[in-house]
């Protein structure tokens, strides 16, 4: 005789002993990235208001106590967001000049680029212009103006390869190349920050990579 139906009593009674879900309980690393991607979304509000730790931990669901587990303070969650803009963009930048040649295309991708990595993150646009800094730790403020430093450094190193391919690495150019690419330098990175302000200040609305293509072509001509 068949007994197929034992196969649906058993089911049946598991259904009944059942427990209730439990919430699943992210790992340390999880945590940490999940409230780094939480302040991120939560600095793309265009109003800009101050974030808190209540508030950050009520996006959360959980308490701040939790938050402390992870971070220190506030500043250092901050740091967080810094350390994964600085690794992201100076990681892109070295792709960039490895895999091209022509000084002037590295400059122009770089910018390209900078201006696209606000674009696709909002809320970091905040934090690259100081604008979440401002009553946040001074070190943080410190920290990305180093940042910037940086950046317009590895477009004078663009550029003097620009030049050192225009002019032939000819001697008599030397000084006035080198007058001319830390003047230009500076005034890419001065424009940059100009697109990432103004696509802040403008509630995301106005985009940095609007008239990217042509602008980039003016910096660099």
């Amino acid at each position: 005789m068949d007994h197929t139906p034992a196969a649906d009593e058993s089911s049946s009674t598991e259904d009944i002993a059942a427990p209730a879900p439990r919430r699943k309980i992210a790992k340390p690393g999880e945590r940490k990235l999940q409230i780094l991607q939480t302040l991120a979304t939560m600095l793309e509000h265009p109003k800009g208001e101050r974030i808190t730790t209540a508030a950050l931990a009520k996006k959360l669901d959980v308490s701040e106590a939790a938050l402390y587990r992870h971070f220190a303070s506030k500043a250092q969650m901050f740091e967080g967001l810094i350390g994964f803009i600085e690794e992201t963009v100076f990681g892109l930048i070295n792709q960039i000049t490895s895999s091209e040649e022509d000084g002037l295309k590295q400059a122009r991708r770089i910018i390209l680029m900078l201006l696209n990595f606000a674009e696709t993150n909002r809320g970091m646009t905040r934090v690259l212009i100081g604008d979440a800094l401002v009553i946040e730790d001074e070190r943080l403020t410190v920290r990305m103006n180093q940042m910037m430093d940086r950046i317009e450094a590895s477009l004078k190193q663009c550029l003097k390869v620009a030049a050192a391919q225009a002019a032939g690495d000819r001697p008599a150019h030397e000084a006035a190349t080198e007058r001319y690419v830390n003047e230009r330098a500076n005034l890419i990175v001065a424009a940059v920050i100009g697109r990432w302000s103004r696509f802040a200040k403008s509630g995301f609305k106005k985009l940095p990579k609007e008239y990217a293509e042509t602008q980039a072509m003016l910096l660099l001509v």
